[in-house]
């Protein structure tokens, strides 16, 4: 047994195989985005297939991501963090040669399985291996790889598909998953948590109202019997962990005010962004009519600015609290949505998303380190996997609510006189001769679901200045943890 204020001098080494697994993961949940348009042309999907083929990687991520990091806590971080990476290659690699719209919904539910084996042990490791004198720069490099993963999946999507097909893009997660499972099995420590028994229980109880409950905000079938079973699952289980000696989830971190205030904060701010790429490739592709790998380049202004201002706000987050940063940044991204609501063309794009990327830099670090800084190490597999399910629930409830604003403007934007299938699909307006008219719809739909998203974020930038504390509580943070190399 070792504390985890023993330094590990393989540490930066150790961060960088880290944030290669992390590549891996962004990469794989938006390079799809960019191929919406091929996956209409080529494998003739509909506007439900698309639908499915975006939900069930969420679906099964969501739910399955606070069993994963309770898993990851009492089995081994590194032991998850490459069985998720094996597991998404599969499902990478079924992709690929998928024929049919559903053959391409089931791999994806595959790779949401390795992702939510994956993306808790991320985060536990870096916790495990950096000491609060540089906890702060390395979830900066951590966030700051997020953000370029988001960007660097279409625009290499983007390369591929204007020379291959659409399958061609899930080709790239194989050989960064063969490096990132090479570079962990040489570099990273084994460690692990509490070693206390499987909460069979709690499992099934937090896999049902996790996923039941994501299932209703993607479907948006409010029905009573669906209501009934994620509420009733969610009682339950916070029923039985409350009564457990050593709960999957620990539900006393909710009693701390960081905690709990970090946490309402990141989920509206991810609300706000969550749909934001995919109202952009879309935009960018059918309505300025760049190709695949244009469209993919013109993302990057976004991941430059991000990259930039995580490394800024790191450095600010030494001596300016949390709070701070996090209010302002979010600040920063209301103004981002205000600009591409009231612009048409590039230039507006380009401006937004460079204030995304400064507003993201700065708020984005800091909330993950002011809710980890709150967790016990012991815990830190399992508090991992609660940012990470937090941040999924945020996306669903953004491509949901959104993706609805964006489809409802758009069908009320359109001719009534055109096909119904050209009003609630602009692929499928451009292929029925309503492209013009298609454009505008799209245009007021976009502008109002960035409106919809300026609200979400300034309205987390008030709740983080009401609730979050400038100076927070300690936590103890020297629990020992095992570790076995």
């Amino acid at each position: 047994m070792k504390s985890n204020t023993a330094r590990d001098p393989r540490r930066w080494l150790i961060l960088a195989a880290l944030c290669l697994s992390l590549l891996v993961l962004m990469i794989d949940s938006t390079v799809l985005n960019i191929a919406i348009p091929s996956l209409i042309r080529e494998l003739d999907a509909t506007p439900a297939d698309i639908q499915w083929i975006l939900d069930s990687y969420v679906l099964v991520f969501a739910g399955l991501l606070l069993t994963a990091g309770s898993l990851s806590d009492r089995f081994g971080r590194r032991r998850m963090l490459i069985l998720g990476l094996v597991v998404l290659a599969m499902g990478s690699l079924a992709a690929v040669v998928a024929t049919e719209p559903w053959q391409l919904v089931a791999a994806r539910a595959v790779m949401g399985l390795g992702g939510a084996l994956l993306m808790p042990s991320t985060l536990s490791i870096l916790m495990t291996t950096f000491d609060e004198t540089e906890r702060r720069m390395a979830l900066a490099a951590w966030s700051t790889v997020s953000i370029l993963g988001i960007v660097a999946g279409p625009v290499l999507g983007g390369l591929l598909l204007e020379h291959y097909w659409w399958g061609s893009v899930f080709l790239l997660n194989i050989p960064v998953a063969v490096l990132a499972i090479v570079a962990a099995l040489v570099l990273m420590p084994e460690t692990t948590g509490d070693q206390r028994r499987i909460d069979l229980v709690g499992v099934v109880l937090s896999v049902v109202a996790l996923g039941s409950t994501v299932y209703l905000i993607i479907e948006r079938e409010w029905n009573i019997a669906g209501l009934a079973l994620a509420a009733g699952s969610a009682v339950a289980f916070v029923l039985w962990e409350r009564r457990q000696e050593h709960p999957m989830l620990p539900l006393g971190l909710f009693a701390n005010r960081d905690f709990t205030g970090t946490c309402a904060t990141v989920l509206l701010m991810v609300f706000g962004m969550g749909a934001v790429m995919l109202m952009l490739t879309q935009y960018l592709q059918f309505v300025l009519g760049y190709g695949p790998m244009k469209a993919g380049l013109a993302l990057l202004p976004y991941a430059l600015a991000g990259a930039v201002f995580n490394g800024i706000g790191a450095t600010l987050g030494k001596n300016l609290p949390n709070k701070t940063l996090i209010v302002s940044g979010l600040t920063v991204m209301a103004l981002a949505f205000t600009i591409l609501a009231v612009g048409y063309g590039y230039l507006w794009v380009l401006v937004s998303m460079l204030a995304m990327g400064i507003g993201g830099g700065l708020a984005g670090p800091a909330a993950y380190a002011a809710i980890m800084n709150t967790i016990p190490l012991r815990h830190a597999g399992v508090g991992s996997a609660l940012n990470d399910t937090l941040q999924q629930v945020g996306m669903a409830l953004s491509i949901a609510i959104l993706g609805s604003v964006l489809a409802g403007v758009f069908t009320a934007q359109m001719p009534g006189e055109a096909p119904a299938a050209a009003r609630e699909s602009i692929g499928a307006a451009f292929e029925l001769g309503y492209a013009d008219v298609a454009k505008t719809a799209f245009t007021d739909a976009v502008s109002v679901g960035a409106w919809v998203s300026a609200g979400f974020s300034l309205a987390a930038a008030l709740l983080g200045l009401i609730l979050l504390r400038a100076h927070p509580a300690p936590v103890e943070r020297s629990e020992p943890v095992a570790v076995a190399d």
